[in-house]
């Protein structure tokens, strides 16, 4: 079994771009979006858009709607997915958000990787996401992206949070900033400097999302529309009704009348955690607090995909668990953090293990990476948001702008380099090393052929840091690289042609110069030592 290298390349990931999907004109199916990371935007024709943060989905049926734009922040992670038909009727006919517990994230992100590569044992039910749906709540439009569709944070300054929390406990307080500045001991340019700076909203938006929030709970509880306004600190039963309206898309009555009949049927989804101090009852539904949660199905069944090959270079990443890659008689283990290319042509099977994740980060043509063989390296823990956005970019719509799918090889080259650099003596000059770099990048991919046109300076510098002269320091590199690939079990005649030999003979005259054993050798002496 051939493994990849025991050490983390130690380069840290770039930061994640905004992405946009817009989905005019398209043919109109069913999605599931939700966030792991940031936020997300969803504009369903000229409706208020939908917003949703992290551990929150939305459900948008196939029905309903003519233009469909998907937004998201910088540093967001958000899963598209298409649900299966076996959905059915389990599915709600209106655009419906919903929390994501923990315990269910594996197994959507593995949803999405079966969705998009050739796996044949899915091994979930089709009912799990109408599971999943059933104790949704809709999320409410947003009218102003400063705005925000859960409680508003409170803020971290002293004198701003004691107003925060006591507004909370009544939301109906109707004092100026300056008059709360008194009652904290704050200065009034303090107090608003701090809500905006703590929580991006004003101090006037920040109380108006408190009061809002206030106002579902005791419409939820059963009060009317008047007792809610008066409760919650507005100066009559219009200026709630515009308020709610322009924030969750309907009246305060719309809104009163259809929770109320949700808990008349007796229907567990629509309770809250959030007691209603007012009723003096746990039994309501909140759309401001966290729902009622279902377990998640069981994570995850070992899956397979059958023999098959590709047409291009495919990069797949094992995000959790373990798996194995068999081409011909070699097996290639696959663990967590791992990064595999599977070249082009090559007949294969990928399997996963139980309870692990993996997916697909991206293609290359062989005009742009030379590949003969498996090439692998391990991303550290610190990649897993980055790596999770490469992967819905390269198999969905949702890209950042001027998307070029061929940025994964830069990365992958990166690091390998980085990892392979942990190896090999260094040298510390600015432009020697990013020669050492350079090199590094190429073997494997492109033959490791000597780089061209190297100044003066560097080779100086090589010779001075490293006791080698650059072409004697590239030699070594090749050798090293080539060692680590046959304590790992490939054929020689595999690593001769990915550390850029053409002949056999060549690499193993040359390897036995270096490691003063052949190739063969080295390899049974490295196996007994094991």
């Amino acid at each position: 079994m051939i493994h990849p290298p025991s050490l983390a390349a130690p380069s840290d990931p770039p930061p994640i771009p905004g992405a946009r999907a817009d989905e005019t004109g398209m043919p109109r199916r069913p999605m599931l979006l939700w966030v792991r990371t940031g936020t997300a935007h969803i504009h369903l024709d000229d409706a208020a858009p939908y917003r949703l943060g992290r551990g929150q989905g939305i459900w948008i049926p196939a029905d309903g709607w003519r233009d469909r734009v998907i937004a998201t922040e910088p540093g967001t992670v958000a899963f598209p997915l298409s649900p299966q038909a076996t959905i059915g009727s389990g599915a709600p006919s209106t655009p419906t958000g919903f929390e994501v517990p923990d315990d269910w994230q594996d197994w959507l992100i593995q949803h999405f990787n079966l969705q998009v590569t050739p796996y044949s044992a899915h091994g979930y039910p089709g009912s799990a996401i109408a599971d999943l749906l059933r104790p949704a709540r809709r999320h409410r439009h947003e009218t102003d992206p400063a705005t925000t569709l859960s409680p508003p944070p409170v803020p971290k300054a002293r004198g701003a949070r004691a107003l925060a929390e006591e507004l909370l406990r009544d939301p109906a307080l109707d004092l100026t900033v300056e008059q709360w500045g008194t009652r904290v001991l704050c200065s009034a340019r303090s107090l608003r400097r701090a809500f905006v700076a703590d929580t991006g909203l004003t101090f006037e938006q920040w109380r108006l999302g408190c009061r809002l929030g206030a106002a579902v709970e005791l419409l939820a509880a059963g009060y009317d529309v008047d007792q809610v306004a008066t409760r919650v600190g507005f100066a009559s039963r219009n200026g709630l009704t515009r308020a709610f309206k322009q924030r969750f898309g309907q009246t305060p009555r719309e809104f009163g009348r259809e929770v109320r009949s949700q808990v008349t049927a007796g229907d567990p989804s629509t309770l809250g955690e959030r007691a209603t101090a007012a009723r003096q009852t746990d039994a309501m539904v909140s759309m401001v607090g966290p729902g009622v949660a279902r377990a998640a199905p069981d994570l995850l069944p070992a899956t397979r995909t059958p023999p098959h090959a590709n047409d291009a270079h495919v990069l797949t990443w094992v995000y959790r668990g373990s798996g194995y890659l068999d081409i011909g008689d070699r097996r290639y283990e696959r663990e967590r953090g791992v990064a595999t290319w599977i070249p082009a042509g090559a007949d294969h099977v990928t399997v996963l293990r139980e309870n692990s994740v993996s997916l697909p980060l991206g293609n290359a043509g062989p005009g742009d990476l030379q590949l003969t063989a498996p090439l692998q390296v391990r991303f550290s823990p610190s990649w897993d948001d980055y790596l999770m956005f490469c992967s819905v970019s390269a198999r969905s719509r949702l890209r950042p702008d001027g998307y070029d799918s061929r940025h994964i090889l830069g990365l992958f080259a990166e690091q390998v380099a980085a990892q392979r650099a942990l190896s090999v003596p260094m040298p510390t000059d600015p432009r020697a090393r990013a020669a050492a770099m350079d090199y590094l990048r190429t073997i494997g991919t492109s033959g490791g052929s000597p780089a061209l046109g190297v100044p003066s300076e560097v080779h100086r510098a090589f010779r001075d840091e490293t006791d080698m002269t650059f072409s004697r320091w590239r030699y070594a590199a090749r050798m090293r690289v080539a060692r680590d690939l046959l304590v790992g079990g490939a054929k020689p005649s595999a690593v001769a042609r990915r550390v850029g030999y053409a002949h056999l003979p060549t690499f193993s005259a040359a390897f036995s110069r270096f490691h003063g054993l052949s190739p063969r050798e080295y390899q049974e002496r490295e196996a007994e030592r094991a």
